[in-house]
């Protein structure tokens, strides 16, 4: 995984999500965020760090909607640096949370490399951010 800092967005994956995101129809983009969350948040077995990295950008979409704190990551989806929106439901709210723990989480491969850099406590930050916002 290609990641330049602990930003949820400062990695190949969640950046490459978000590009597919920015080229989504409005309409679509709600249930790209949930299957994003859906994949980290549901599985029960290794949790790949680029499924993990994407959970993140999709947690912190949905944490800037319901906060209100603008993304400024030129790596986030262009639409929304824009000023643009996604529908959030509560639903996908608890979900994200869900993600976050998951993420977080034994068997987490997300979790394993920020361990082995040493810069764990510093994405762990981004995280416990990003569920407060939630």
């Amino acid at each position: 995984m290609g990641t330049w800092d602990v930003g949820p967005f400062d990695n190949d994956s969640a950046a490459d999500w978000c590009g597919d995101l920015d080229k989504a129809a409005p309409k679509r983009r709600p249930a790209m965020v949930r299957k994003a969350l859906k994949a980290a948040a549901g599985r029960t077995k290794y949790l790949d760090s680029d499924e993990a990295s994407e959970a993140v950008a999709a947690a912190a979409i949905v944490a800037s909607q319901r906060s209100g704190v603008p993304i400024t990551s030129p790596y986030a989806p262009d639409f929304l640096l824009e000023g643009g929106r996604v529908e959030i439901d509560d639903a996908l709210v608890a979900l994200a949370v869900r993600a976050l723990n998951r993420v977080m989480g034994e068997d987490s491969e997300w979790l394993e490399l920020w361990e082995e850099s040493g810069s764990s406590p510093e994405a762990m930050a981004v995280i416990e951010g990003i569920r407060g916002a939630l």
